[in-house]
């Protein structure tokens, strides 16, 4: 019977399987923690503006936005994951316990997996409204929201996998990017996660094609309003591009992890981790950027509650008038303006 290593400190397995622990803080060591914290912030903030734009506005209560705000909310699960490694890396990783490791791990993976079935439930979503000729689905809400919940549990499930499918009772099965994590766990987790990218590619481009096909067809008969092509076309090409970016984001870092379970010895994977660790992390950031740049009513959305906040920010400084020599203008909004240029 195989002996069991529960009780030993993360720098054993680290040691053991061959992965430099830092003892103290070196230079690179700042600059990568001093990058992630400033990504988690901005991922948190831009993902927290999604939500509560989604939320604030009553034209954005539709079955597609739903599950938008619920990729924003595991958007925001992986800044909060992120932020975790990084108060918790480095230096620090020698002192921490083997559960914390395993948490610190499983944030990660519970957010790689929420955005992953988030986006096979948009796929259903979209694959639905757009062969019941409708753009804006009228998908039950009982069913949306028992999508959303199951995409998190499904998460959930998925991330406590390596607690029970681990090395901690056969270090020879150890891989070195993770060191407590089982080669057979990586290669099988790699491998799930790249075949569901490519199902979900397969999903999107059978459904942009089919629906630029309809809309030529449709666009020859005389009653075909053109602002029903543009809207679904839009929305198409919207969550194209969210897939786009998830798969260009996601997937180097799911070949090196595939690469380091399949032991690959001339691979040097440790080189690249971290950079692609912080390029799956920016994937959080490009879908707020995605819905400014191609959704209308999200991006009036947001500037209505950006510019809300700078005038109820704008109410709590001192009101002593505006001082000689200074010009006061009286733009539309009829709000005066002072310019201290002068």
């Amino acid at each position: 019977m195989d002996q069991c290593y529960d009780n030993e400190s993360v720098s054993f397995f680290y040691n053991h399987s061959g992965k430099h622990l830092s003892l103290h803080w070196q230079p690179r060591d700042v600059v990568m923690v001093v990058l992630g914290l400033t990504v988690s912030v901005v991922v948190l903030l831009t993902n927290l503006l999604v939500i509560v734009a989604i939320i604030s506005n009553r034209r954005l209560h539709l079955p597609i936005y739903y599950l938008l705000g619920n990729l924003a909310a595991a958007d925001l699960f992986a800044g909060l994951a992120y932020l975790f490694l990084m108060l918790h890396t480095g230096p620090r990783t020698a002192q921490l316990s083997v559960k914390v490791w395993f948490l610190r791990q499983g944030l990660l993976d519970a957010s790689l997996s929420a955005s992953v079935v988030n986006l096979l439930a948009i796929a259903v979503e979209r694959h639905r409204s757009v062969m019941a000729v409708q753009p804006l689905s009228l998908l039950p809400r009982g069913r949306v929201l028992l999508l959303m919940a199951g995409s998190w549990v499904v998460a959930l499930g998925l991330a406590l996998l390596p607690s029970y499918w681990n090395c901690l009772c056969n270090l020879d099965h150890c891989a070195r990017l993770a060191p407590l994590y089982s080669r057979t766990f990586l290669t099988a987790w790699a491998l799930g996660n790249l075949l569901a990218f490519l199902l979900m590619a397969a999903v999107y481009a059978r459904i942009f094609l089919y629906v630029r096909r309809r809309m030529n067809r449709m666009s020859q008969h005389a009653g075909f309003h053109p602002r029903y092509r543009e809207t679904t076309i839009a929305l198409v090409k919207t969550v194209v591009i969210i897939l786009g970016a998830f798969v260009v984001c996601w997937t180097p870092g799911q070949v090196v992890l595939l690469l380091d379970g399949l032991g690959c010895e001339s691979c040097n994977v440790l080189v690249v981790e971290k950079y692609f660790l912080l390029l799956a992390e920016a994937n959080s950031l490009v879908n707020p950027v995605v819905y400014s740049c191609r959704d209308a009513e999200m991006r009036s959305t947001f500037r209505r509650l950006l510019c809300g906040c700078l005038r109820s920010s704008s109410r709590h400084m001192p009101r002593n008038g505006p001082k000689p020599g200074m010009r006061v203008s009286l733009p539309d909004s009829g709000h005066p303006l002072v310019d201290s240029s002068l």
